[in-house]
């Protein structure tokens, strides 16, 4: 295997505005993956750490007979990645030419320079990062730089917005412009120096390129990079220290310090992300007795090792505190993580509720875990606080609500739940809150932070499905298990040896794009244009959707076959499958926009009913 160069490149300098580099993304690749969720980890990695933050490794073919003059890198590994980041710098683009007016002469060069980025300079339409064509990446690309103007026209593919080109540049614009409306409440000035603050942070965050000078070599690179040996993570760095300064203060207790370490992986389990929030979230839940010893006398910091423990600085924290105290901290530790491992479910030493048990496995499915640094507070002061199981079940069951509107609604934003929560248990420190005085405190918060019902609504009736598919899983199963009795119930959660659930949203109009003959005839009465723009409408919205474990048998069938389905046994597994989300489903012969709208009306105050704040 021959690797020609490895360089560790700033995007300002991977997409350098003078170069004439292309980054092409074969046509054999597969389309464009990424969802909001990768989108948002982009997005909040590069605000929340310093410059030069690192985003990760890409595997190239360098595929130019001539280098200097034409260099074209074909992007063997890394394609997610590249595309995401250019339709950032796209949607930065296209937020800074709002305000093009309010621009001094260097922040016009800038702008000029991040065009420059996505399309090569004294070009019209050569661009920098080349997607493949499948799904119409390609296509649904250049119509996205064609809108801003930064490539000649180019027309925007029907149906784009389904899509996920479209709809991760559609998500960084937003969360762009939520970002600035924080910014002194969105004043030009302060707007303008957050767009360039986010526009030097992606500037001079870190690519490591690798370049190979074949296929085979890049298949044995990529395959051998997979497949070496995990590398050392910060948990993995902190227990080394850890029991390195225990071995040179007690050496004869160190096989009990390992046991009580590997005691504190068994609480928290194996999977490193969930490793490293913990020890996140330890230090955030209780900075201020943590910090306590650190303060000296003339010390004006309320906290000395950091404000918030963040993945960037999380190595230093722990560093100084086992430094301090080696012994005290892993016991503390292991009182901390026995905690949390209650609130993400794996301590079988301590039975909880099965009340308890099932409101946090709902916080966990609705995607809370940013929460999880106040009830790790709750659980380990319970005793101080004077709360008791029903005032977490009650607490936890308000955190349910807020996350399934905040996960619509993106209001907060997900860089702001952190601090969020830090404040709330700042607030019971300062206060001395005790009781259901926290629980009501809690509430009167979140409910000022959250989005009014009738933006919650608004989403609602909305492409739920395509927003947020997490989100509108868990509202149909929440609603669905309302209304189900001992006799009727089934486990909607239940999954495949793949980790896959058996039981997925179904669309009752199909969504493919390929409408069928009886589909177009019964919703648009036979015009294609007509049944292809009700579908890119209605077709993810509330109205339209159920659940089934049946899927792909039901898939692109006429409504009448889908809801009569029986497996072969004679059971029911079409829309009659006792579900309480079919009840207005299978009483019609037909499915029409006035039923999905109907629908739609009934399931939405269902769901405002089930998660008002």
């Amino acid at each position: 295997m021959s690797i020609n160069r490895v360089n560790r490149y700033p995007i300002s300098q991977l997409f350098d505005t003078e170069s004439r580099i292309v980054f092409e993304i074969p046509k054999y690749q597969r389309a464009y993956t990424w969802s909001s969720k990768n989108w948002e980890n982009v997005f909040d990695d590069l605000l929340d750490n310093s410059t030069g933050y690192f985003l990760g490794t890409i595997i190239c073919i360098d595929t130019a007979a001539d280098s200097i003059n034409s260099p074209k890198m074909e992007v063997v590994d890394g394609q997610q990645r590249l595309t995401t980041l250019s339709l950032l710098l796209a949607s930065l683009y296209s937020v800074l030419s709002e305000f093009r007016n309010e621009l001094n002469d260097d922040q016009k060069l800038d702008m000029r320079q991040l065009k420059c980025r996505l399309v090569l300079k004294d070009t019209k339409s050569a661009i920098r990062v080349v997607p493949q064509m499948q799904d119409h990446n390609l296509d649904d690309y250049k119509g996205i730089l064609a809108e801003q103007e930064i490539i000649s026209p180019h027309p925007m593919p029907k149906s784009s917005g389904k899509r996920r080109i479209k709809r991760a540049f559609e998500y960084f614009k937003k969360r762009i412009g939520m970002m600035i409306e924080t910014s002194d409440n969105g004043a030009p000035n302060c707007a303008i120096k957050s767009l360039f603050e986010l526009l030097g942070k992606i500037n001079s965050a870190i690519i490591v390129m690798i370049e190979v000078s074949s296929h085979a070599d890049a298949h044995t690179l990529f395959e051998s990079l997979n497949n070496r040996g995990v590398p050392l993570t910060a948990v993995d760095l902190i227990k080394n220290l850890l029991l390195a300064q225990l071995d040179t203060k007690d050496n004869e207790s160190l096989d009990y310090h390992f046991s009580r370490w590997q005691q504190i992986l068994k609480y928290i389990g194996d999977d490193y992300s969930v490793q490293e929030r913990f020890l996140r979230h330890n230090y955030n839940a209780f900075r201020r007795v943590t910090n306590a010893p650190f303060k000296g006398i003339d010390d004006s910091r309320q906290y000395p090792l950091g404000i918030l423990a963040t993945r960037s600085n999380l190595l230093d924290i722990y560093e100084k505190l086992i430094k301090r105290d080696p012994a005290s901290f892993l016991g503390t530790l292991f009182d901390n993580a026995s905690c949390y491992s209650k609130i993400i479910l794996r301590n079988d030493d301590d039975i909880i509720s099965t009340e308890l048990h099932e409101s946090y496995q709902n916080l966990s499915r609705v995607q809370g875990a940013p929460s999880y640094l106040l009830l790790l507070y709750m659980e380990k002061e319970r005793n101080t606080l004077g709360i008791t199981d029903d005032d977490i079940i009650k607490t936890v069951t308000l955190l349910v609500s807020f996350f399934v509107r905040r996960n619509l609604t993106d209001i907060p934003p997900t860089r702001d739940l952190t601090r969020i929560f830090m404040d709330i248990i700042e607030e019971i420190e300062n206060d001395k809150l005790r009781g259901n005085i926290i629980y009501n405190n809690m509430r009167k918060k979140l409910v000022s932070l959250s989005a009014p019902d009738s933006v919650f609504e608004e989403r609602l009736r909305g492409p739920v499905y395509s927003d947020n598919y997490d989100a509108t899983r868990f509202i149909l199963c929440t609603i669905a298990e309302r209304g189900m009795t001992k006799e009727t119930k089934v486990d909607l959660w239940q999954q495949t040896i793949n980790k896959q659930y058996d039981w997925t949203i179904e669309h009752i109009f199909p969504q493919g794009e390929n409408i069928p003959k009886k589909w177009i005839d019964m919703i648009a009465n036979g015009d294609v244009e007509k049944a292809k723009d009700y579908q890119e409408k209605y077709v993810n919205t509330f109205g339209n959707l159920t659940l089934t474990g049946y899927n792909s048998e039901l898939s692109n069938r006429p409504f009448i076959e889908k809801r009569e389905q029986k497996d072969k046994d004679g059971l029911n597994n079409g829309y009659r499958n006792g579900l309480n989300l079919n009840a207005d489903v299978v009483t019609c012969d037909e499915w029409t926009i006035d039923k999905i709208n109907k629908r739609t009306d009934r399931l939405v105050r269902e769901i405002l009913s089930a998660f008002a704040l």
